[in-house]
């Protein structure tokens, strides 16, 4: 299984793009969030992943930089079913409440010929908390992650080598969801800045953790790897070097602060 970070920043970066990823197994593909405008087209291209070849996608939450990259990729889809070059279904799998607004924005956005294929190839599928979907050949299941700003989902994923795969959602690990977060061997968790530069960038008016604060999460459930983003981008050519350092003050496992393309076999 590969796993390509399309993107690592938070909804305001300007030197990386908003954070998305795709789980790859051959030529099939599995698009978690889709960032924040038709960006997501040049980062699919370069990551050698066709539009033709996602057939999965999970949306976590509604805020727009996570949600419209999306309807850029329903719009390209749509238009791929109309040509012939886009085969079988696209599955949006995502919490209830979002349904009705990818309906609305689409609606409001998209030609109806390309709209039309919404509820009939272009599915969207509501999933309940402790659901489970096999997605890639993988059991997925979802977890709401009781975020304090809009309601959002995370999903624990188990892989094909039989470790378990675990993205927190964009907000800090909520206690109340570990039953499904432990044992995982892999997280991913939000990171808004660095714990010594929390002065500045405020994540807690915004109910995020800074590196520190995820580094000591994943410590506590004994995550052996832990990948970061979400992040900020003032210094975004000493990312990593600075959140290494200073999250394996606090961490002992693998410790990875991926940059935008980044690719993992995992």
């Amino acid at each position: 299984m590969r796993l390509t970070i399309l993107g690592t920043g938070n909804a305001a970066v300007t030197e990386c793009y908003n954070t998305c990823f795709a789980f790859s197994k051959e030529d099939a593909h599995f698009l978690v969030d889709a960032g924040g405008g038709n960006q997501i087209l040049k980062r699919l291209k370069d990551a050698g992943i066709p539009l033709s070849q996602i057939h999965d996608i999970f949306l976590t939450h509604e805020h727009i930089d996570h949600l419209l990259g999306l309807i850029w990729i329903i719009r390209m889809v749509g238009q791929g079913m109309n040509k012939g070059s886009y085969e079988g279904e696209l599955r949006i799998y995502c919490h209830e409440g979002l349904v009705d607004t990818l309906k609305t924005i689409t609606s409001l956005t998209i030609q109806k010929k390309v709209c039309k294929h919404i509820g009939e190839r272009i599915l969207l599928i509501p999933v309940a908390a402790g659901e489970t979907r096999e997605i890639l050949g993988c059991q997925v299941t979802f977890f709401d992650i009781y975020s304090t700003k809009a309601k959002q989902y995370g999903f624990t994923m188990q892989l094909p080598d039989g470790n378990k795969f675990t993205c927190a959602g964009d907000e800090p690990y909520n206690e109340a969801d570990y039953e499904y977060v432990k044992g995982s061997d892999w997280l991913m968790h939000e990171a808004f800045c660095l714990y010594g530069e929390a002065d500045i960038f405020k994540p807690y008016e915004k109910h995020h953790s800074t590196v520190r604060e995820a580094c000591e999460t994943a410590q506590k459930l004994e995550i052996p790897n832990l990948i970061l983003y979400h992040t900020e981008d003032k210094n975004i050519l000493h990312r990593k070097e600075l959140y290494t350092k200073e999250g394996q003050e606090y961490y002992t496992g693998n410790l990875y602060v991926p940059d935008d393309m980044e690719v993992f076999e995992i």
